[in-house]
């Protein structure tokens, strides 16, 4: 299990994005694991890590706004940019859902398994936003545009 700490204000975007995959990993173990209390108490700590952790990313990625290196070069991609910057605020509403789930169910017995199926499509979601993400920019300082002669 990796050390439950939340980078802070000195790291940068690689770190954070590093940290965040460290516990999408360390939540993919949790969930096979049976469910019990113990499994309940690190769940609750690898969720609560990604909760403050995604804000950190999110504001380092907008430092001089939100995939600025992909609009500079194309300004009509706003929407494209703009239906990223909505998934990105949706998943971490939607992971603070699923962490309110856990923290109200007295037995994780009883919700093991949905929340399982929840966390892993959440997952899934996150890693395919962040491919999203990397696959515009690299559209963006790739793309050659003809000159029209």
């Amino acid at each position: 299990m990796s050390q439950l700490t939340c980078p802070g204000a000195a790291f940068d975007l690689n770190e954070c994005t590093e940290f965040e995959y460290i516990l999408l990993g360390d939540l993919r173990d949790l969930l096979e694991d049976p469910p019990n209390d113990e499994t309940r108490a690190w769940l609750m700590a690898v969720l609560e890590a990604l909760l403050d952790t995604l804000p950190r990313e999110f504001a380092l990625k907008s430092r001089d706004g939100y995939l600025s290196v992909v609009l500079d070069e194309y300004p009509s991609w706003d929407n494209k940019v703009a239906r990223l910057e909505m998934q990105y605020v949706s998943l971490y509403g939607q992971l603070r859902i699923l962490r309110d789930r856990l923290v109200t169910r007295h037995r994780l017995e009883d919700a093991a398994g949905r929340l399982r199926v929840e966390l892993e499509r959440w997952m899934d979601a996150f890693v395919g936003l962040h491919h999203d993400e990397r696959d515009l920019v690299l559209e963006a300082v790739t793309l050659e545009v003809g000159t029209g002669d």
